[in-house]
């Protein structure tokens, strides 16, 4: 039988970088992610055997960025196939990938025009792609996520089929528009589905397509989103490394005075939930400023999730966060009048938070009054982070819960239809 050699481009790029032995690499990785900001991450050397065996499994997407950056080649060139056939973009082993320090990702050969290939799509499939791509932003402020998110992936994987076959604009605005069908999975993945995991590797292949596009600023949207992944889970480090290469990205890009708000808000996100209100705040007194101020440069189409009433909402629930009731609820009520029907799914949100102002304030019947206008809005529109702040009103109201209000409260949250949608999310 013939013997095993393993992973011989990974051992030959160790060696290379001067590590004679797997526990000097996991050594040296664990130590630059620590550099890099990714203070959690750890590798071992039963990780860097499985690495460098004969079937290497694909790392997850931190570790990636860690090998990249210190052996200098990126992940096929380190004899890694990436999993991508079912539903991403097909790679080959001559396919390139950057982290996110290193500049836009790019789509690998299999992506690349085949100036050889029998089939040449006509320059109209650029705009009849992009037509679905609008569609679908549009329905999600109305379809239900579980509904919607299929179609969305399907699309995606036509779009990856679509631009090997495509040149010069044509190409350009498919990758645009792919790009943003995979930034709407995303989404919908970590707002509404809540699986960040699969929120963040869905997020990465919207970035190599924006990369492919070479639109910065659909790239900047992107890894802004990324930031919500670590903001959510009190990893500050991370959150700040994506929102500072957001900024690079949208300083290219000539942003919008709207855009660069919205990058204020997330970042005042994520300090909120890693403790920091105070920096919160003023990041979003700064955000202020900026949509008064204004500017020449117009936003986006696709950016359709931010305006001054999501701002107000931001602010408001960063300030029930610090304890600033009576601004929060001033903050909270504006912002719940200025929505437009168009916004109606994050107002599900808005009256979460009002009714958390209410629990703290000691109301427990203004609080259950909103927490059940939130769930009549998630009838109608199902939006599962309106469905996180109603719990966590419930959680403060667990010293009213034997008043009748609060009862009445528990009948709506965990009727059949309510308990199941949420169960099954």
């Amino acid at each position: 039988m013939p013997r095993s050699t393993g992973n011989t481009r990974l051992k030959a790029a160790r060696v290379a970088a001067g590590f004679n032995s797997q526990q000097d690499l996991a050594a040296a990785l664990t130590q630059h992610a620590q550099d890099m900001g990714l203070r959690g991450l750890s590798i071992g050397v039963r990780q860097v055997r499985r690495w460098e065996s004969d079937s290497p499994p694909w790392p997850q997407p931190d570790c990636q960025r860690v090998l990249v950056h210190l052996l200098g080649q990126n992940m096929e060139a380190l004899g890694f196939t990436p999993p991508w056939g079912s539903d991403g973009l097909q790679r080959t082993d001559s396919a390139r990938r950057t982290s996110l320090g290193g500049g836009p990702a790019s789509l690998s050969a299999a992506s690349q025009p085949r100036r050889d290939a029998a089939v040449a799509q006509p320059s109209t499939v650029g705009t009849d792609f992009l037509a679905v791509t609008r569609s679908h932003r549009r329905l999600y402020w109305s379809v239900a996520p579980a509904q919607l998110h299929p179609a969305v992936v399907a699309h995606a994987r036509l779009g990856c089929a679509l631009l090997p076959e495509t040149t010069d604009s044509t190409r350009q605005t498919v990758a645009a528009a792919l790009a943003e069908t995979y930034l709407l999975a995303g989404r919908i993945e970590f707002f509404d589905l809540r699986e960040a995991s699969a929120a963040n590797d869905t997020l990465l292949l919207a970035l190599q397509a924006a990369g492919e596009a070479d639109d910065p600023l659909l790239g900047s949207a992107i890894l802004a989103h990324m930031a919500f992944m670590p903001g959510w889970v009190a990893d500050r480090d991370g959150a700040l490394e994506r929102m500072t290469a957001a900024r690079t990205y949208a300083r290219r890009a000539s942003a919008s005075a709207e855009f660069l708000a919205w990058l204020d808000a997330v970042e005042a996100e994520c300090e909120t939930r890693c403790g920091s209100t105070r920096t919160a705040l003023h990041l979003i007194g700064h955000a202020e400023d900026v949509l008064a101020a204004g500017n020449e440069h117009p936003s986006p189409e696709w950016m359709d999730w931010f305006s001054p009433a999501r701002l107000a909402a931001f602010k408001g629930n960063t300030q029930m966060i610090a304890g600033h009731l009576p601004q929060a609820r001033e903050s909270l009520l504006s912002a719940l009048t200025s929505m437009t029907p168009a916004e109606d799914k994050q107002r599900s949100v808005i009256y979460g938070d009002l009714a958390a102002v209410e629990a703290a304030s000691g109301d427990s019947e203004k609080a259950c009054d909103y927490a059940g206008k939130a769930l009549d809005q998630m009838a109608v529109t199902w939006y599962a982070t309106g469905m996180d702040r109603v719990r966590e009103v419930r959680r403060a109201l667990a010293p009213y819960q034997h008043e009748r209000c609060v009862r009445d409260l528990d009948d709506r949250l965990y009727d059949w239809s309510t308990t199941i949608s949420a169960l099954s999310r």
